[in-house]
């Protein structure tokens, strides 16, 4: 399924340090670059969230997450478990590695990912050339958006650039899991 998505645009708004809402598998998102604390901590006050909560990353290709998972930390049917649910609508809190900021992972040690198969995030990572934050686009403790025109109002007058397409459907986020037990963290 290819959708439209306005490429170039959303691009050099993550590359300037803005925030963007994208579709995921199953809600809108609101992205940005990881690495750019002003940018996360401005994620963070548009949705109305604490820094100390973790956000998720969400990568295109399991390559974009090289140095940022500390693969060791997990025997090798858990690594495999993992490895065999991407790319899906599967995210998982792995060990990271020192390179993964603290607004990231927040009071955690580990830092939930996810590799997408979804064609607009794919193309989002693949253009940016890493991943991005991944968190729902809402106020906090508010409902996900399912639908672009579903998307807050006045949380998009705060944010930078919306991205075209459609989520692939799926009806309810998707759920995190530990990787080192495969228990499930939210549903």
């Amino acid at each position: 399924m290819t959708q439209p998505i306005n490429l170039a645009a959303t691009l050099a708004t993550l590359q300037g340090g803005g925030v963007v809402a994208y579709p995921t598998e199953a809600v809108w998102g609101l992205g940005c670059d990881p690495f750019d604390e002003a940018a996360v901590i401005r994620l963070l006050a548009i949705k109305q969230r604490p820094v100390d909560k973790a956000l998720i990353l969400v990568a295109g290709a399991l390559a974009q997450l090289d140095g940022l998972l500390d693969w060791d930390e997990l025997p090798a049917d858990r690594r495999s478990t993992v490895l065999t649910s991407w790319p899906g609508p599967h995210t998982w809190v792995l060990p990271a590695t020192p390179r993964v900021p603290a607004w990231i992972t927040g009071v955690h040690a580990g830092v939930a990912v996810r590799v997408s198969a979804h064609p607009v995030v794919v193309a989002l990572c693949a253009a940016f050339g890493g991943p991005l934050v991944s968190t729902s686009a809402n106020l906090s403790g508010q409902p996900p958006a399912f639908r672009r025109d579903a998307l807050d109002p006045e949380m998009l007058a705060r944010i930078d650039a919306t991205s075209d397409g459609e989520t692939a459907g799926i009806a309810a986020p998707t759920a995190i899991r530990d990787a080192r037990s495969g228990a499930v963290l939210r549903c």
